[in-house]
């Protein structure tokens, strides 16, 4: 009589079970060594201020601001019509990584038109927040 370990069947029977443990191990370490960029960790007062952050693009809609944006190469340029700040800010969000978010400050290089060097960008959809230095108004657009 042979023992059991040179039996195939005990070991098809243990395969399944040993597949799920593995599959298991391997999507635990997934979920835990990527971060979720989804997700704010102060969701709640994100929520609070969403009423302020309407009221800004309301007031850029009051005031007949419209911006076009223009990338070239490395560097971003804003056309800006109804308002002339002094500088403008930027904000770049990446849809889905956090990381890789950045804020620009803007100079101006002519009357309603504003620059800055841009670093280098990973592909995908980017939420474009632009805002004069006081906080009064803000534009909000989607880019590619």
């Amino acid at each position: 009589m042979t023992p059991w370990y040179r039996e195939p069947w005990p070991w098809i029977l243990m395969s399944g079970p040993a597949a799920v443990l593995v599959a298991g191990a391997a999507t635990a370490w997934i979920a835990f060594a990527g971060a979720d960029g989804l997700v704010a960790d102060d969701y709640y007062k994100r929520g609070l201020t969403i009423n302020r952050l309407l009221a800004r693009e309301d007031e850029a809609r009051r005031l007949g601001i419209s911006v076009s944006i223009f990338r070239e190469k490395d560097i971003l340029r804003v056309k800006l019509n109804g308002a002339n700040p002094e500088a403008l800010f930027v904000h770049l969000a990446h849809a889905t990584r956090a990381g890789h978010d950045i804020r620009l400050r803007l100079a101006p290089v002519s009357p309603g038109a504003y620059e800055a060097a841009l670093p280098a960008l990973p592909r995908g959809r980017w939420h474009v927040v632009i805002e004069d230095p006081r906080g009064t108004w803000r534009v909000a657009r989607e880019a590619s």
